[in-house]
């Protein structure tokens, strides 16, 4: 399939053509949607390693259940609930071997390096190393709502898709989280407290762009089906 062929694909008939053995159009599904996934792991569990891990392991998952798709939601949808859960599995691991607080300032700190967050507001400031901060004392099911609702601007309904839950658990988790998160952070808000702090309980602008060589490489990490289960 030449490039031109590959570009004009739908993310649907890619899927199919990568089921029927075209050994191009899988790598394309992950150089559309990388950054997206790469965005919604990193902020999920706040960790680059954690998150690339992640990433790996639900594009290997991917590209090997695509003959399970059917079609009955987006094939991006179907992408991020994968990632979505891989981020899961990774932060109940994570907290079940915590015995003592881990200092994640230096981590955080790398997060938010201005190469990486230029395309980023939501990542600059002291706010936003709070936010990250506080997200992760959150439930990891709660963090993934208000990641996919707050931060990366997804409806309610989409992000419910997304994790394969009804919106109305979507919206509690979500406003358990924010309720959760307020205490932490109101002594950073300009207005003092009572008010949601800046980045919570409202949508943000949707994905971020990162470095390539910071998420799994598209073509080695799936074609060989490679990559650390």
């Amino acid at each position: 399939m030449d490039d031109a062929t590959i570009g004009g694909a739908s993310d649907g008939e890619l899927l199919a053509r990568h089921v029927d053995g075209d050994p191009d159009a899988f790598s394309e599904i992950v150089r559309r949607h990388r950054d997206r996934l790469w965005a919604v792991a990193l902020r999920t569990l706040g960790d680059r390693e954690e998150a690339a891990d992640a990433v790996q392991d639900a594009l290997v998952s991917a590209y090997r259940a695509a003959h399970t798709f059917r079609g009955q939601s987006a094939v991006t949808t179907w992408l991020h609930r994968i990632t979505v859960n891989a981020c899961l599995d990774r932060a109940r691991k994570a907290a079940s071997r915590r015995t003592s607080p881990v200092d994640d300032t230096e981590r955080l700190e790398q997060l938010l390096e201005p190469h990486e967050s230029a395309a980023a507001p939501a990542e600059r400031g002291d706010l936003h190393r709070e936010l990250l901060r506080a997200l992760r004392t959150l439930p990891p099911e709660q963090r993934a709502a208000l990641v996919l609702v707050d931060m990366q601007g997804y409806p309610v309904a989409e992000a419910a898709k997304v994790l394969d839950v009804p919106t109305g658990t979507v919206k509690s988790r979500c406003a358990r989280g924010r309720a959760r998160l307020l205490p932490l952070l109101s002594h950073l808000h300009p207005s003092g407290r009572g008010s949601s702090p800046s980045g919570v309980g409202r949508n943000r602008t949707q994905g971020t762009s990162v470095p390539p060589t910071a998420g799994p490489n598209d073509t080695d990490a799936v074609k060989g089906g490679g990559g650390r289960a």
